[in-house]
Protein backbone atom coordinates (compact mmCIF):
# COMPACT_ATOMS: atom_id res chain seq x y z
CA UNK A 1 0.00 0.00 0.00
CA UNK A 2 1.29 3.43 -0.88
CA UNK A 3 1.39 6.72 0.56
CA UNK A 4 -2.08 7.82 -1.49
CA UNK A 5 -3.74 4.49 -1.08
CA UNK A 6 -3.17 4.81 2.81
CA UNK A 7 -4.64 8.55 2.81
CA UNK A 8 -7.46 7.47 1.17
CA UNK A 9 -7.89 4.51 3.71
CA UNK A 10 -8.03 6.32 6.35
CA UNK A 11 -9.81 9.22 5.36
CA UNK A 12 -13.12 6.78 4.91
CA UNK A 13 -15.84 5.68 7.31
CA UNK A 14 -14.88 8.68 9.52
CA UNK A 15 -17.58 9.86 11.36
CA UNK A 16 -18.27 13.43 12.67
CA UNK A 17 -17.70 14.14 16.06
CA UNK A 18 -20.54 14.69 18.13
CA UNK A 19 -20.21 18.54 19.49
CA UNK A 20 -22.17 17.68 22.54
CA UNK A 21 -20.61 14.62 23.37
CA UNK A 22 -17.81 15.97 25.87
CA UNK A 23 -20.09 18.49 27.16
CA UNK A 24 -22.70 15.60 27.58
CA UNK A 25 -20.16 13.12 28.91
CA UNK A 26 -17.94 15.55 31.86
CA UNK A 27 -21.55 17.28 32.68
CA UNK A 28 -22.79 13.88 33.62
CA UNK A 29 -19.92 12.73 35.50
CA UNK A 30 -19.68 16.15 37.43
CA UNK A 31 -23.43 15.08 38.50
CA UNK A 32 -22.50 11.47 39.19
CA UNK A 33 -19.23 12.76 41.35
CA UNK A 34 -22.25 15.13 42.91
CA UNK A 35 -24.25 12.94 44.18
CA UNK A 36 -21.65 10.52 45.16
CA UNK A 37 -20.52 13.25 47.81
CA UNK A 38 -24.22 14.27 48.48
CA UNK A 39 -24.68 10.28 49.89
CA UNK A 40 -21.42 9.99 51.04
CA UNK A 41 -21.98 13.11 53.45
CA UNK A 42 -25.37 11.45 54.74
CA UNK A 43 -24.09 8.48 54.98
CA UNK A 44 -21.22 9.61 57.13
CA UNK A 45 -22.85 12.87 59.34
CA UNK A 46 -26.31 12.21 58.94
CA UNK A 47 -29.43 14.41 57.55
CA UNK A 48 -28.53 17.95 58.36
CA UNK A 49 -31.07 18.98 61.26
CA UNK A 50 -31.65 22.49 59.67
CA UNK A 51 -30.25 22.94 56.44
CA UNK A 52 -31.61 25.85 55.37
CA UNK A 53 -32.24 27.62 59.33
CA UNK A 54 -30.52 28.58 61.64
CA UNK A 55 -28.67 31.72 62.88
CA UNK A 56 -26.19 31.55 59.86
CA UNK A 57 -28.19 31.51 56.87
CA UNK A 58 -25.92 34.45 55.69
CA UNK A 59 -22.92 32.61 55.94
CA UNK A 60 -24.60 29.37 54.34
CA UNK A 61 -25.30 30.77 51.06
CA UNK A 62 -21.93 32.47 51.26
CA UNK A 63 -20.05 29.23 51.00
CA UNK A 64 -22.30 27.45 48.68
CA UNK A 65 -21.88 30.30 46.55
CA UNK A 66 -18.39 30.43 46.96
CA UNK A 67 -17.99 26.69 46.08
CA UNK A 68 -20.40 26.45 43.53
CA UNK A 69 -18.63 29.73 41.96
CA UNK A 70 -15.64 27.27 41.63
CA UNK A 71 -17.53 24.14 40.06
CA UNK A 72 -18.54 26.64 37.19
CA UNK A 73 -15.62 28.15 36.64
CA UNK A 74 -13.66 24.67 36.83
CA UNK A 75 -16.08 22.98 34.40
CA UNK A 76 -15.79 25.46 32.06
CA UNK A 77 -11.93 25.38 32.32
CA UNK A 78 -12.38 21.44 31.75
CA UNK A 79 -14.70 21.72 28.96
CA UNK A 80 -11.64 23.45 26.71
CA UNK A 81 -9.07 21.94 28.56
CA UNK A 82 -10.37 17.99 27.83
CA UNK A 83 -9.51 18.90 23.83
CA UNK A 84 -5.79 19.49 22.18
CA UNK A 85 -4.81 22.75 22.20
CA UNK A 86 -4.84 26.30 24.43
CA UNK A 87 -7.80 26.02 27.03
CA UNK A 88 -7.64 29.42 27.66
CA UNK A 89 -7.24 31.61 31.00
CA UNK A 90 -10.27 33.42 31.60
CA UNK A 91 -11.65 30.36 33.56
CA UNK A 92 -8.83 30.56 35.68
CA UNK A 93 -8.87 34.22 36.15
CA UNK A 94 -12.50 33.84 37.66
CA UNK A 95 -11.06 31.15 39.89
CA UNK A 96 -8.21 33.39 41.46
CA UNK A 97 -11.16 35.67 41.80
CA UNK A 98 -13.08 33.84 43.92
CA UNK A 99 -10.20 32.89 46.09
CA UNK A 100 -9.44 36.65 45.89
CA UNK A 101 -12.94 37.70 47.00
CA UNK A 102 -13.45 35.54 49.87
CA UNK A 103 -9.54 36.57 51.13
CA UNK A 104 -10.77 40.28 50.97
CA UNK A 105 -13.74 39.31 52.86
CA UNK A 106 -12.06 37.75 55.43
CA UNK A 107 -9.33 39.98 56.15
CA UNK A 108 -12.04 42.90 56.30
CA UNK A 109 -14.00 40.67 58.99
CA UNK A 110 -10.74 40.30 61.13
CA UNK A 111 -9.99 44.01 61.08
CA UNK A 112 -13.54 45.36 62.14
CA UNK A 113 -13.55 42.18 65.18
CA UNK A 114 -12.15 42.33 68.11
CA UNK A 115 -8.48 40.51 68.06
CA UNK A 116 -10.35 38.31 71.12
CA UNK A 117 -12.66 36.93 68.88
CA UNK A 118 -9.86 36.08 66.23
CA UNK A 119 -9.18 32.86 67.67
CA UNK A 120 -13.02 31.66 67.88
CA UNK A 121 -13.32 33.23 64.23
CA UNK A 122 -11.19 31.59 62.69
CA UNK A 123 -10.86 27.87 64.86
CA UNK A 124 -14.61 27.64 65.21
CA UNK A 125 -16.67 24.26 65.66
CA UNK A 126 -15.96 21.46 63.22
CA UNK A 127 -12.49 22.60 61.58
CA UNK A 128 -11.62 19.14 61.96
CA UNK A 129 -14.96 18.27 59.79
CA UNK A 130 -14.46 19.90 56.77
CA UNK A 131 -10.37 19.15 57.14
CA UNK A 132 -11.08 15.68 56.96
CA UNK A 133 -14.57 15.72 55.08
CA UNK A 134 -14.02 18.13 52.12
CA UNK A 135 -11.11 16.11 51.11
CA UNK A 136 -13.14 12.36 52.02
CA UNK A 137 -15.95 13.83 49.88
CA UNK A 138 -14.04 14.62 47.38
CA UNK A 139 -12.51 11.33 45.73
CA UNK A 140 -15.82 10.39 43.96
CA UNK A 141 -15.77 13.24 42.32
CA UNK A 142 -12.43 13.44 41.02
CA UNK A 143 -12.36 9.99 40.14
CA UNK A 144 -15.62 10.46 38.26
CA UNK A 145 -14.20 13.92 36.27
CA UNK A 146 -11.03 12.00 35.35
CA UNK A 147 -12.98 9.14 34.23
CA UNK A 148 -14.34 11.50 31.67
CA UNK A 149 -11.22 13.56 30.55
CA UNK A 150 -9.41 10.16 29.82
CA UNK A 151 -11.33 9.88 27.17
CA UNK A 152 -10.30 12.88 26.00
CA UNK A 153 -6.40 14.08 24.98
CA UNK A 154 -5.99 17.01 27.34
CA UNK A 155 -3.00 18.65 26.60
CA UNK A 156 -1.67 20.32 29.59
CA UNK A 157 -2.59 17.04 31.84
CA UNK A 158 -0.83 18.76 35.42
CA UNK A 159 -3.19 21.60 34.68
CA UNK A 160 -6.34 20.16 33.75
CA UNK A 161 -5.88 17.40 36.69
CA UNK A 162 -5.02 20.55 39.06
CA UNK A 163 -8.51 22.06 38.12
CA UNK A 164 -10.49 18.55 38.29
CA UNK A 165 -8.97 18.29 41.80
CA UNK A 166 -10.68 22.27 42.39
CA UNK A 167 -14.09 21.29 41.37
CA UNK A 168 -14.06 17.45 43.16
CA UNK A 169 -12.87 19.52 46.40
CA UNK A 170 -15.70 22.52 45.90
CA UNK A 171 -18.14 19.44 45.50
CA UNK A 172 -16.60 18.31 48.42
CA UNK A 173 -16.90 21.87 50.49
CA UNK A 174 -20.91 22.20 48.87
CA UNK A 175 -21.54 18.91 50.17
CA UNK A 176 -20.47 19.85 53.53
CA UNK A 177 -21.92 23.38 53.43
CA UNK A 178 -25.58 21.99 52.75
CA UNK A 179 -25.10 19.56 56.04
CA UNK A 180 -23.80 22.63 58.86
CA UNK A 181 -22.82 26.19 57.78
CA UNK A 182 -19.79 28.07 58.96
CA UNK A 183 -19.19 30.26 61.78
CA UNK A 184 -17.63 33.05 59.92
CA UNK A 185 -16.03 34.37 57.13
CA UNK A 186 -12.26 33.11 57.93
CA UNK A 187 -13.48 30.13 58.65
CA UNK A 188 -14.94 29.56 55.21
CA UNK A 189 -11.46 31.03 53.87
CA UNK A 190 -9.35 28.71 56.08
CA UNK A 191 -11.40 25.18 56.63
CA UNK A 192 -12.99 25.45 52.91
CA UNK A 193 -10.55 27.03 51.00
CA UNK A 194 -7.56 25.32 52.87
CA UNK A 195 -9.20 21.68 51.72
CA UNK A 196 -9.87 22.61 48.07
CA UNK A 197 -6.63 24.02 47.71
CA UNK A 198 -5.17 20.66 49.12
CA UNK A 199 -7.19 18.69 46.70
CA UNK A 200 -5.73 21.11 43.73
CA UNK A 201 -2.56 20.21 44.79
CA UNK A 202 -3.22 16.46 44.06
CA UNK A 203 -4.68 17.07 41.02
CA UNK A 204 -1.89 18.62 39.62
CA UNK A 205 0.40 15.61 41.49
CA UNK A 206 -1.76 12.95 39.84
CA UNK A 207 -2.90 14.63 36.48
CA UNK A 208 0.13 13.36 34.54
CA UNK A 209 -0.08 10.07 35.70
CA UNK A 210 -3.84 9.97 34.96
CA UNK A 211 -4.37 11.59 31.96
CA UNK A 212 -1.16 10.79 29.89
CA UNK A 213 -1.93 9.57 26.16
Amino acid sequence: MNTDELINFLGTNIEPVKSGQLRNTLLGSLAVGAVAALCLMLVILGEPDEAFGGGHLGLKFLGLVFTLGLVIAGTSYLLRAARPGTPGRRPLVVLGLLFFALLSAGAITLVLSHPVVWGEMVFGPQWAACLICIPLFAIAPFASLIWALRKEAPTYPAWTGAVAGLVAGALGGAALTLHHSAGSIPFILLWYGGPIVVCTVVGAILGPRLLRW
